[in-house]
């Protein structure tokens, strides 16, 4: 009998070590390892698969006028679609065909498809679409590719196989069959619409809509110099200046209605031209959001501003420039930590969505 001495010898022997990692960084620690997009979508559920598509598809705007996605067994075989007219469906239109399954998809998975939109096109409950696009984490399989990039060959496989793919796949109610008007519309349908879409096509297109960093993660990319103002202020500047120049009038006891009128005070022209440039800068930031995170981010850090100094605001101030002055200040240290742009916020930014606020008479200065 072996000493035990001997058996912890040899199984020590027989240890693996620890392999060695680089140092852990802050993100690491806090999220743990960052799985690529192309892998995130293979554990979608379908419902999140075609909400992806749907992102996708947004970011194709201005291709489209908008973008819908069908839910539910009364979809006729369109999950989602690009619409390009008011017409909507009964004008220029693409079909994206989300399937979400463990394997490739293959003609049996297709073709039962195809026949939906098929039948319900010459029951005129839509237009042919422009095109249709078959989109799955997985792809699509070499067979069924093939079959795409040959409309004649995919027809015949079409007609060949409907009795046992198609004809009761179509409606719960009965069996259609391939025969008499139908089957004329069928053979003369353009076959050529019917297409496929590479995943990673996908993914990487999806990269360069507002939706990517909040699905995905990876943070935002750097935002673009903000432009300096104008020398002569846009109209869209006016409701802000206005109520700028009130509190500027409400502080010196006098009225003030442009930048012309401020020369005898040599300050308030240099606080006018850092409100502005503010401003400016909260726009850009506007515009940077509009392009990166999805809607409504940027106008829920509105909000958020708008929350934590509202009752500075309405508080008690002697004129309407100590009130802007203090609301700005507070502004600059609010603890935002929620918001998708906290990351890329100025102070600058801060400041200016005061005056954002006040351009809708959210904030105003002169009580």
């Amino acid at each position: 009998m072996a000493d035990q001495s001997d058996i912890a010898a040899v199984l020590l022997t027989n240890e693996v070590a620890v392999p060695k990692q680089p140092p852990a960084n802050s993100a690491k620690i806090q999220f743990g390892k960052v799985i690529p997009p192309q892998q995130q979508i293979l554990i979608y559920s379908p419902d999140e698969w075609e909400a992806f598509i749907q992102e996708w598809a947004t970011g194709k705007k201005p291709s489209y006028s908008k973008v819908v996605r069908l839910a539910g067994a009364t979809d006729m075989g369109i999950d989602v679609a690009g619409l390009t007219e008011a017409s909507g469906f009964f004008g220029i239109w693409d079909n994206f065909q989300c399937k979400h399954y463990d394997a490739s998809l293959t003609p049996s998975d297709a073709v039962p498809e195809i026949g939906k939109m098929l039948w319900h096109s010459f029951q005129k409950e839509f237009a042919p679409p422009r095109s249709y696009r078959f989109i799955a984490p997985k792809g699509c399989g070499i067979s069924l590719q093939r079959l795409l990039l040959k409309p004649i060959a995919l027809r015949e496989r079409l007609f060949e196989k409907w009795d046992d793919w198609c004809a009761g796949k179509i409606t719960s109610t009965r069996a259609i069959k391939l025969e008499g008007d139908f089957r004329t519309y069928c053979e003369a349908y353009d076959y050529s619409t019917f297409t496929y879409v590479n995943p990673l096509e996908v993914v990487d297109e999806h990269r360069f809509t507002p939706y990517f960093a909040a699905r995905f993660g990876g943070g935002l990319t750097g935002r673009p110099t903000t432009e300096s103002p104008p020398s002569v202020p846009a109209d869209d500047e006016s409701r802000y200046l206005h109520h700028l120049f009130e509190a500027y009038g409400d502080n010196k006891k006098t009225t003030l209605a442009e930048a012309g009128d401020l020369g005898p005070w040599p300050e308030l022209t240099t606080h006018y031209h850092r409100q502005r440039e503010s401003f400016y800068h909260a726009e850009s930031l506007r515009n940077f959001a509009r392009d990166t995170v999805p809607p409504g981010t940027y106008e829920a850090l509105q909000d958020e501003v708008y929350a934590g100094v509202v009752d500075i605001s309405e508080g008690p101030h002697p004129d309407g420039l100590a009130r802007l002055t203090a609301v700005a200040q507070a502004a600059t240290i609010l603890p935002l930590t929620e918001n998708g742009l906290i990351s890329v916020v100025k102070v600058q930014d801060r400041r200016g969505i005061c005056h954002q606020l006040a351009n809708v008479d959210r904030l105003i200065w002169k009580k």
